[in-house]
């Protein structure tokens, strides 16, 4: 079945351009359209995409609170939301990802990097762009103002640290699995575990909570 995708960006050319990328994707539909933020949250709640393809900055809802109200953590039924922009800065990739989002992309990533995205989205993984991951995660490490100390409800173990040190530098699971000679369905059930004592409900919630509880050091 085909992954289906919302692409909401209020420049038509953009848009335009998105949506002819993805539709060239093999296994990849687009099913709706949207110029602003909140025909975006209209036609994903009409629709129900696999992925919301958001951009950042976009009239009367932006981004961020588009992503809060479609994947937050008060939304029942979360959908998957990659958040993309021309704009590298540091407080939208965060703001981003503490709303729900599951991936972050630069709209100069490339279709491939763009495609990888979808598909990860879809798949319950996440792709930040490779250019901000590190450096956004490390950065706001205990700086954000609602930071919140979650300790684990039981103890992690060792190779659970070493998953965990992993997806905080946004591999996926298949590159975990290569690195440390684990099987994928191994990874899987390291995250689920991970995700059940940490109280997280994606691996970018995991990614964030590894750097600001200062467990990064002691996984990677």
């Amino acid at each position: 079945m085909s992954i289906r995708v919302l692409v909401a960006d209020d420049q038509d050319l953009v848009r335009t351009g998105l949506v002819m990328i993805l539709n060239a994707q093999e296994g990849v539909e687009v099913v709706a359209q949207a110029a602003d933020g909140r025909e975006a949250i209209e036609l994903a709640r009409r629709h129900r995409p696999d992925v919301c393809l958001v951009d950042i900055r976009m009239p009367h809802l932006d981004g961020i609170e588009v992503t809060r109200q479609l994947a937050g953590p008060d939304v029942a039924d979360p959908m998957a939301v990659v958040v993309i922009t021309t704009f590298d800065l540091d407080e939208y990739v965060y703001g981003a990802l503490k709303a729900g989002a599951r991936g972050f992309l630069l709209k100069d990533a490339g279709p491939a990097m763009l495609a990888h995205a979808v598909q990860a989205a879809a798949e319950g993984e996440a792709l930040i762009d490779p250019s901000v991951t590190v450096r956004l995660l490390s950065t706001f490490a205990g700086t954000s103002p609602d930071r919140q100390r979650r300790l684990p409800a039981e103890p992690l173990t060792d190779r659970e640290l070493e998953v965990l040190g992993r997806v905080a530098t946004g591999l996926t699971n298949a590159e975990i699995s290569g690195q440390l000679f684990i099987s994928l369905s191994t990874v899987k059930t390291h995250l689920a575990s991970l995700m059940t004592k940490i109280g997280a409900r994606n691996r970018v919630e995991l990614a964030i909570w590894a750097h600001e509880s200062g467990h990064v050091n002691q996984a990677s």
